[in-house]
């Protein structure tokens, strides 16, 4: 049997999440449903989904702050989520990219646009759910256990981050285009912009730590993972 994702909405306004939830199932998806941050933790504590799609405001706790602590949590910090909002400009798509959201959906939003991207965040975590582990001068990935250590130091990081740092440094040394690294690492995602690398590059550069040297800035071509430093 066909394994079907299952998506949990988190949305206080049962209308648009009802709809939502419709056109996920129609397409193979199974839905679970949150109206708030109190019934969206216990959906997760009781089982993780494969993709939760959270509305930037709720009632009590905010989207982004629901996002933040399930990234700090060690049980859901890989699960992909995409903020759904009415909050458009560049600015909160920045905040909502820091928080630890995936991707970002702009309120209103067509139905072909909210699969594409929950398509694309399923994509994206395919390569790290296949295992494999590499290392590149004191970095160690591992993709099953969705662990990284940098000197027998363990590193916390958030789901693009990780994608990111595993593609970097399974290509060490070599020099990747923001364009490039958006099409290697978020797939054929056409909705998320090139400044998105700028902002994952530097929250893994944060969580590096020490090796955040390794990450280098090369003027007008991109990005290079080298183990020199």
């Amino acid at each position: 049997m066909k394994y079907s994702p299952e998506v949990l909405v988190v949305e206080d306004e049962p209308a648009i999440a009802e709809l939502i939830a419709v056109n996920l199932r129609h397409h193979g998806f199974r839905t679970r449903y949150a109206g708030d941050g109190i019934a969206a933790q216990r959906e997760l504590d009781a089982v993780l989904p494969d993709v939760v799609l959270l509305d930037w405001m709720l009632p009590g706790q905010s989207g982004l702050l629901l996002a933040r602590k399930w990234r700090a949590d060690e049980r859901t910090k890989a699960v992909p989520i995409i903020i759904l909002t009415a909050r458009g400009d560049e600015a909160d798509r920045v905040t909502g990219l820091d928080a630890g959201a995936d991707d970002y959906v702009v309120k209103p939003f067509s139905t072909k646009e909210l699969l594409a991207r929950v398509r694309a965040v399923l994509r994206r975590r395919a390569p790290e759910l296949a295992g494999g582990e590499v290392h590149v001068g004191a970095l160690h990935l591992d993709a099953a256990t969705h662990r990284v250590r940098c000197a027998e130091r363990d590193l916390k990081l958030g789901p693009s981050e990780f994608r990111l740092l595993h593609y970097f440094m399974e290509h060490a040394e070599r020099v990747h285009s923001r364009a490039h690294l958006l099409d290697k690492v978020w797939g054929d995602h056409v909705f998320i912009e090139e400044r998105t690398v700028d902002v994952h590059v530097k929250r893994l550069r944060a969580a590096l730590g020490t090796a955040a040297g390794m990450i280098e800035t090369v003027r007008g071509a991109g990005y290079r993972l080298t183990a020199r430093q």
